[in-house]
């Protein structure tokens, strides 16, 4: 299908308003107002789908009714990567998900997902609250017509599942692997076959054998979604997703018409989403963990070689990115300054304290 052919079938089928020129008029401080919030993940996926649900029910309770949410998984009301065309064309007023997915309308959406080797989960958030992030990507999906609010993170992720053990960059040639963001186009620049799959499709995938290997978050959602039976080898941790942020986007014309202390809810909640998902991920990644490992995954790790390779490829991939056009020099810009800052003094304090509890705590 087409990007733009649902958006007809789907404005049909769901009654969708048609958008007005004329400025936005302020809903009344006791209207009921119904809005639909579209996903690229089913509902109740662990962490992501129930997230985003938890998100609309924390909106309606704080607002005491008066914004009510209506949540659509994954492939109910639109496909799952069309959430964002959803949203700038009225077809729902938002949308729950991760920048990445839309990176085929502007690749500078990668930097407010994640890149590769680059800020994780807490740093992500530093950056857009007191680096100037926020502002960029409002700038950013402004031409979109839409609103981005942080409203969680995956915390790092898995590096993913394989057949074969990855020793050397010959072994990554010819791979089918299902591999999201950047980190699917340097592996993709290293010989892979990659193509980007919504979650439900992955295990059927594999199991198929239409694809040899894939990553899709960590233990948690890896061990609900099956994975664990058609992998051997797990991969950790992900070069390609060191702290991948979930975010809540609105029309902007909608959310103008909402009376201020309803915009100040929806924000209030989507900050409250954000803190709620990173400490969902960091529970239950570390439980889940023991129930992968039960299952007989064998952990393995990227060969330094191998992440050298893919080192050399996501630089690349990202400064072509940043040559596309202004904003995105500046946003790269930005970022990459942050990052910077942060690798010395991660290595320093978090890596050497992880290690120094590993070597307390950690059974041999």
């Amino acid at each position: 299908m087409k990007r733009r052919q649902f958006l007809t079938g789907a404005s049909m089928a769901a009654g969708a308003f048609v958008a007005s020129s004329a400025a936005p008029s302020i809903a009344k401080a006791d209207e009921q107002i119904h809005w639909r919030m579209v996903m690229p993940w089913p509902k109740g996926t662990p962490g992501l789908g129930a997230n985003g649900e938890k998100f609309a029910e924390r909106v309606t309770k704080m607002s005491g009714g008066r914004l009510k949410i209506t949540v659509y998984g994954a492939g109910e009301l639109v496909p799952a990567f069309e959430c964002m065309d959803a949203v700038e064309q009225g077809v729902a007023e938002l949308a729950h998900g991760t920048p990445y997915y839309w990176a085929g309308k502007d690749a500078g959406v990668n930097f407010f997902s994640t890149i590769p080797f680059g800020l994780m989960g807490w740093e992500l958030s530093g950056w857009l609250r007191f680096g100037g992030g926020q502002e960029l990507w409002d700038e950013l999906y402004a031409q979109f017509n839409v609103k981005p609010f942080a409203a969680g993170n995956t915390g790092l992720q898995a590096g993913g599942w394989f057949n074969k053990e990855i020793n050397t960059v010959d072994d990554i040639k010819g791979i089918k692997m299902r591999y999201a963001g950047i980190g699917g186009e340097a592996m993709r620049r290293l010989g892979a076959n990659v193509t980007m799959l919504p979650a439900a499709e992955i295990l059927p995938a594999m199991q198929s054998g239409a694809i040899d290997a894939a990553e899709w978050v960590g233990p948690w959602n890896d061990y609900a979604f099956g994975l664990t039976q058609v992998g051997k080898y797990y991969y950790t941790p992900a070069f390609a997703e060191p702290g991948t942020g979930i975010e809540v986007f609105v029309n902007k014309d909608k959310f103008a018409e909402l009376p201020e202390d309803l915009q100040e809810i929806f924000a209030v909640a989507a900050q409250a989403n954000l803190e709620q998902t990173l400490a969902d991920f960091t529970f239950h990644n570390i439980q889940s963990y023991q129930a992968v490992l039960a299952k007989g995954a064998e952990i393995r790790h990227f060969s330094d070689d191998v992440i050298a390779a893919l080192a050399t490829e996501v630089k690349a991939a990202v400064k072509e990115i940043a040559d596309q056009n202004e904003l995105n020099g500046r946003i790269y810009a930005s970022y990459m300054d942050f990052v910077k800052k942060a690798a010395p003094y991660g290595k320093e304090f978090e890596a050497t304290g992880l290690l120094q509890r590993a070597n307390v705590w950690a059974e041999a």
